[in-house]
């Protein structure tokens, strides 16, 4: 039976005990990470968020009746034992309280409890879909509190690091106006407007753009955003951003306060020195060497491109691909040269899972003979000149991909990690940044036959490609930087444009008519006409952050509650399905899929 906590207070948590606290007498409070009945004495490990202390209750000591007590103690229940801490007689090197224990002289039981479904230890190796469906039990596991923690202590270290530089914490509306342009929105229905919908925000963008009109001058938020699409291991369909906007400012402003917050935030969480400046390389230095606008810059193995060297060549998959306005690429696995055709068969069904038609190679022996899936097709002086192209020496293993130059890009990048990956090429305790700039303004949407904004349609295009916007769109470079770290994006922003003639030529350019620019913006585009400032601001995925910060391979290691791939939860079984009266009440009528 349950015993209140009535007259007793916590002294402190289990692994805030240390040896000056000896002869001390302190109360305890938490969960039994186990029990051992030894016959005469009981020895408790007690578990709370801290860590673990180990208690001994033997009779005498405490009474008989809690001494009963102890001999029905089992994995997670709740207990409070009161008594005196001393020295262990077996020291246990592996927590930190392992030196010292607490001799009971009285015990509660709290609460009791029915035996969990998994154990609750690090590393659990039961199935996602049971940890998920029993979250509650799941967060008490010592390494996901230690990732949660780590979390609120990077918020709170945020905020105070944006406070100290002048920033305001303004929060923004959760239901505001639908904006289709770029993912899916949550919609929430309206039972006082009859089929009209808010929209959940997916960034706080026009809202921080409109406290800039207002003169805030510096504005910090960290904010819930939502977003209807796919999930993959570091996106959920609710997240949370650390958000910024800042007035009077252009590119080098931002990044120098946030290189300082960077910098800031990982020598006091992780005792790490980031190194200032960042690196900045632009957005097509990172694809023609990477393959990706995200590089993961621990590990060279960069591209090359080989066009010019194999346009004349006798193999029709090379010179097909450049006749058709693609290129020709390829990355130098240094050592590599003996790898078995089994393991390369499996790199080209690789590159077949990211669209590549196939995966051209040349195996160079320590004896610097060669293999190659196409050099029947070429010379050897062809081939002589693409391997030394390529860097190629003795023991090397080449690997090329031809095809419309953006495939390449994302082949060739994507191959690139996976070997990284299989050879261990990077030291996982590395954290290396680096800022990609000047991203292209626009990109063609082959299904709507259109431009559309890479970020958004308030992005500022750099000032000497303006005359580009009328002539060449797909050429007009935006003045855009993603902060990128060990190959993941953590942050993405722009300067804003202020102009209202850009801005106009912006919306032309995206195929918006002024009515429709109007519809959807109006409220913005009214606001700037009444003295705007010339303002910019950036956005880190919070989740994205903390992810790479706590060294786990997927944000829902640092979230509370996440959803699951088709974004429901397993603990709560949402979404799902409401009464005919809460429907009646919004003016909704579910419509079965076969009517539809």
């Amino acid at each position: 039976m349950a015993e209140s906590m009535k007259g007793l207070c916590r002294s402190c948590r289990a692994a805030e005990v240390t040896k000056e606290m000896i002869g001390n007498r302190i109360t305890l409070m938490g969960w039994v990470q186990k029990a051992r009945d030894k016959g005469g004495i009981v020895f408790v490990d007690l578990r709370d968020r801290s860590g673990i202390m180990q208690v001994i209750l033997e009779e005498g000591p405490v009474s008989k009746e809690d001494f009963e007590k102890a001999g029905r103690l089992r994995a997670e229940f709740v207990i409070a034992v009161t008594g005196t801490v001393k020295m262990r007689d077996a020291v246990n090197p592996n927590i930190p309280t392992g030196e010292i224990e607490l001799q009971a002289d009285s015990l509660r039981i709290l609460s009791e409890a029915d035996v969990p479904p998994f154990p609750i230890e690090e590393n659990s190796r039961t199935k996602d879909e049971i940890r998920l469906k029993y979250r509650y039990l799941d967060l008490r596991r010592p390494d996901l509190q230690r990732n949660l923690m780590l979390r609120s202590r990077v918020a709170m270290l945020t905020r105070q690091f944006f406070a100290n530089e002048g920033f305001l914490e303004i929060e923004t509306p959760m239901l505001g106006k639908s904006t289709p342009e770029g993912a899916r929105d949550y919609l929430v229905p309206s039972r006082i407007h009859p089929g009209c919908f808010y929209g959940l925000p997916q960034s706080p963008q026009l809202y921080k753009q409109l406290l800039m009109c207002s003169g805030y001058d510096r504005y910090i938020q960290i904010a819930r955003c939502f977003r209807d699409e796919d999930l993959r291991a570091d996106r959920q369909p609710e997240f949370t951003q650390i958000d910024m906007e800042l007035s009077f400012v252009d590119v080098d402003d931002v990044i120098s306060v946030n290189e300082r917050y960077l910098a800031f935030l990982f020598k006091e969480v992780l005792g790490v020195e980031v190194k200032l400046p960042i690196e900045r390389i632009t957005w097509q230095e990172a694809m023609d060497r990477f393959g990706s606008d995200k590089p993961d810059m621990r590990f060279g193995m960069e591209l090359v491109d080989v066009s010019e060297v194999v346009k004349n060549c006798g193999f029709a998959v090379f010179t097909g691909a450049l006749e058709a306005g693609g290129s020709v690429r390829g990355i130098n696995a240094k050592g590599q040269g003996s790898m078995p055709r089994k393991k390369i068969d499996k790199l080209v069904e690789f590159v077949k899972g990211y669209g590549a038609k196939g995966l051209a190679y040349i195996a160079i022996a320590e004896d610097g003979t060669r293999k190659s899936s196409f050099a029947k097709f070429m010379t050897d002086e062809e081939m002589d000149a693409l391997v030394a192209a390529m860097d190629g020496e003795n023991g090397d293993l080449l690997l090329f991909v031809s095809d419309k130059t953006r495939l390449v890009y994302d082949v060739l990048g994507a191959l690139r990690l996976e070997l990284a990956r299989q050879l261990e090429l990077f030291d996982k305790n590395e954290f290396r940044f680096v800022w990609v700039t000047e991203f292209p303004l626009l990109e063609w949407n082959e299904d709507e036959n259109r431009f559309q904004a890479m970020h958004h349609p308030f992005t500022m295009l750099m000032e000497e490609d303006i005359d580009l916007l009328d002539t060449d769109p797909g050429k007009v470079r935006a003045k855009a930087y993603d902060i990128v770290l060990n190959g993941n994006e953590i942050g993405g922003g722009s300067v804003r444009i202020h102009q209202s003639d850009i801005q106009e030529k912006m919306f032309e350019a995206l195929g918006f008519t002024k009515e429709a620019a109007y519809e959807q913006f109006g409220f913005l585009l009214d606001a700037f006409r009444y003295g705007v400032p010339p303002h910019a601001g950036l956005a880190y995925g919070l989740d994205r952050l903390v992810m790479l910060m706590a060294g786990v391979d997927s944000i829902r290691d640092v979230i509370a509650f996440p959803k699951v791939k088709d974004a429901s939860c397993l603990m709560t079984q949402s979404p799902a399905i409401v009464d005919d009266k809460q429907l009646g009440e919004l003016h909704i009528a579910v419509v079965p899929e076969t009517d539809a």
